[in-house]
């Protein structure tokens, strides 16, 4: 099975590409986020046409996540527990919910589309509400795989995090004053592997970012940043047989900002060494 996720920067636009995509690659599954419409705005026709089943969860013209599945999905939610809503001069508990998150299970397999708040600003509210999101969300892994550590669980998205030095190659971006790269975000990322989960593209593709932005000739200088993972429970990392970073998704017309990141995974029974030897 392939699985993928790829922040689409408007589904609208890139549909087509999209789908071109999808079918070119042998995609089972893509998570997508920044689709920047409602459901019923959705351009499924291509999708459908393809094999495709969407979920879609989009409440305005920003943010968004999606999935695409040729196969079933089900147990649809739109939050996870204790997901923090966010309304601009508002302190209290109960902000509305932003359309950041969408889990379904496929094949066994619990998969999450996910874009995490940009933060904006170092001293910008949005930047204590990224925190939050992060924090909830590894509070929420961790209460799922304490309960069944060998649950196949994938949480895949724009993270808006480059965890580590080498992620982040964007000379704009400065230490101690830019997002991205300042410690509580990186610690509130890591919270995620203390919780069970573990990057499971970076042991196959050590190297390469997935996102430049459309300014100042980030792509042909490489001076993007990693910052769209697949983190996987170790009942999902022990599936993945192979994964890369489809750069050459940035190329082109009318491109994403970011590019696929892509794991195949093997067949539980494809593990097992007692299976009988045929001739």
């Amino acid at each position: 099975m392939r699985i993928a996720t790829w922040n689409v920067n408007s589904i609208r636009t890139r549909h087509g590409r999209v789908v071109d995509y999808l079918v070119n690659a042998d995609v089972d599954v893509l998570a997508m986020q920044e689709i920047k419409c409602k459901p019923e705005q959705f351009p499924l026709d291509g999708f459908e046409a393809a094999g495709y089943e969407v979920i879609a969860h989009g409440l305005n013209q920003w943010n968004g996540v999606a999935i695409a599945s040729r196969l079933p999905m089900t147990d649809v939610e739109t939050s996870f527990a204790g997901q923090p809503g966010f309304l601009k001069g508002h302190d209290g508990d109960d902000a509305p919910l932003e359309a950041r998150a969408l889990g379904v299970t496929v094949a066994g397999m619990r998969l999450w589309s996910l874009y995490v708040p940009n933060g904006r600003a170092l001293d910008d509210p949005h930047m204590q509400y990224k925190l939050r999101f992060l924090r909830a969300l590894a509070d929420d892994a961790a209460r799922t795989l304490k309960a069944d550590p060998a649950h196949p669980l994938a949480l895949m998205g724009d993270f808006n995090v480059a965890p580590l030095d080498d992620d982040m190659g964007d000379p704009s971006f400065v230490p101690g004053v830019s997002t991205h790269i300042s410690p509580a975000e990186r610690e509130a990322f890591a919270a995620l592997e203390e919780a069970g989960l573990t990057d499971v593209v970076r042991p196959h593709q050590p190297e390469g970012y997935t996102f430049w932005d459309y300014k100042q000739l980030r792509f042909p200088r490489n001076e993007g940043m990693r910052i769209d993972f697949i983190l996987g429970s170790r009942g999902f990392a022990d599936r993945v047989d192979s994964a890369h970073i489809e750069r050459e998704q940035r190329k082109g017309d009318a491109p994403s900002d970011h590019v696929p990141v892509v794991v195949d995974l093997v067949d539980e029974d494809e593990d097992d060494d007692d299976r009988p030897m045929i001739f």
